[in-house]
């Protein structure tokens, strides 16, 4: 059960209603979100601990896009002469492939919904550009891109889904990674860093998440890159003879930032209300990292991203994400001409570490 559902509803209102649970131990902990269609209405949330089928649960509401959580003075004060419930007897049926959900509140509103559990961990079904399927094809290929339009991310296998590390580890509720998991991150590292992270301040924030994510700690960031180049390292790196398949390919994707940032609706904040993908291009503080691997970042609190903007795709008519795979055997040629453009360990992770990464793949023989 644990992961996200996602579903739409309908009753008194409409919308989307997805819950997001954590596997705890003796039981499932997350949180439930109604979202309405009617973007000028609040989100409601519900806190739920519990597995059993029938339920009242109190109900907190949240204005879309800060994230805010609102007290009954600020509701009346923003959404005047609109009546919220404060709780609601709820029932569960929990299936393995579908979870109903029926509700009435205290104020005689009501609904119904289905939710089925996202496809994070399922393989990908992005299928790759027919065209480009060689590094001396694809070398020429991304010449033609308008610079900077882009963002490119290396996936070491084309089967892997587009999906954040934190979606990876199989939690999904991201209320408690910002409640829990934040604040016990900046108490342990505000010592390790010379810079003191204001968590109040949205772009010191943002600097936070990013330093972390490039450190190794699973959160809801996935690190893309403007270089299809260090995007392509990225994807060749860890390869070696012994672990990879005769048929294998990486794949390095590509995503329209530009268009999609243009025409779909940005988040300033990681639970804004709704559901979202947001780029981003954080502060650098205490991060080397970032402008030798030209990197761009996105946010999300969404599992499945592939399928998201799939579906936005769809409906809009407009290409986002593709996809190109290239054979393994390629990796000695590849990462010869990325060393011989300055694309390395060293210059792409500035220290020791690099350096001596960097050494390791000139002297050694790592195809083996």
């Amino acid at each position: 059960m644990n992961g996200q559902w996602i579903g739409s509803y309908s009753g008194t209102n409409t919308g989307l209603v997805v819950a997001d649970f954590d596997d705890v131990g003796n039981h499932y902990a997350g949180v439930v979100f109604a979202y309405d269609n009617n973007p000028a209405l609040p989100t409601a949330l519900a806190p739920k601990d519990k597995t059993t089928f029938s339920l009242p649960v109190g109900l907190e509401h949240m204005e879309r896009g800060s994230a805010s959580t609102l007290t009954p003075a600020n509701l009346a004060q923003k959404f005047p002469g609109v009546q919220t419930p404060t709780h609601a007897d709820t029932e569960w049926e929990v299936m393995p492939t579908q979870i109903l959900l029926k509700w009435g509140t205290n104020i005689g509103t009501n609904g119904e919904g289905r939710m089925v559990k996202t496809e994070g961990q399922s393989r990908s079904l992005l299928t790759p550009r027919p065209d480009v399927t060689t590094w001396e094809q694809f070398k020429k290929f991304v010449l033609t891109l308008e610079p900077y339009r882009f963002a490119f991310r290396g996936h070491e296998k084309n089967m892997w889904r587009l999906r954040t590390a934190f979606h990876r580890t199989g939690r999904a509720n991201l209320m408690k990674f910002v409640v829990q998991d934040v604040p016990a991150l900046h108490r342990h590292l505000s010592g390790l860093t010379t810079h003191y992270f204001n968590l109040s301040d949205p772009l010191d924030y943002a600097a936070f998440l990013n330093l972390v994510q490039h450190h190794g700690y699973p959160t809801p960031i996935l690190d893309w890159t403007h270089s299809p180049f260090v995007a392509a390292y990225f994807a060749f790196k860890d390869l070696r003879t012994k672990n990879v398949e005769p048929d294998q390919k990486v794949r390095i994707l590509t995503l329209d930032a530009t268009g999609w940032n243009a025409n779909y609706e940005r988040a300033p904040v990681l639970m804004p209300g709704f559901l979202h993908m947001t780029m981003l291009e954080p502060l650098t503080t205490n991060n080397p990292r970032v402008l030798p691997q030209q990197s761009i970042s996105s946010v999300t609190n969404v599992d499945d991203l592939e399928t998201f903007v799939g579906e936005i795709e769809n409906r809009t008519g407009k290409p986002y994400l593709s996809a190109i795979d290239l054979h393994v055997g390629e990796r000695r040629t590849v990462m010869q001409d990325l060393a011989l453009m300055g694309i390395t360990a060293g210059s792409l992770f500035p220290g020791l570490d690099g350096a001596c990464l960097q050494l390791k793949e000139r002297f050694f023989d790592l195809d083996d």
